[in-house]
């Protein structure tokens, strides 16, 4: 199964890790990237992480800290 991460810096502006054809498109706002305590995990829970794909393998995602991970890989490079 194949990921895409979208870190949303502002309207037309992403950061994108991941195929374009990915089975699950994972998005958050940098200023919840960027916030000392982020978990992807607790911003889907609280809805600024947002999802469109398969909700067991987004679950499966998050409960590895992959999403976590990769946020911050997208965050580190602004």
């Amino acid at each position: 199964m194949s990921v895409q991460y979208r870190l949303v810096v502002a309207k037309k502006d992403e950061r994108v890790e991941g195929p374009d054809d990915a089975d699950l498109v994972v998005s958050a706002p940098v200023a919840a990237v960027t916030a000392d305590d982020f978990d992807a995990t607790v911003g889907f829970m609280r809805g600024t992480v947002k999802a469109a794909g398969h909700t067991g393998a987004l679950l499966d995602l998050l409960r590895s800290g992959e999403a976590t991970a990769a946020f911050s890989r997208l965050a580190s490079q602004l």
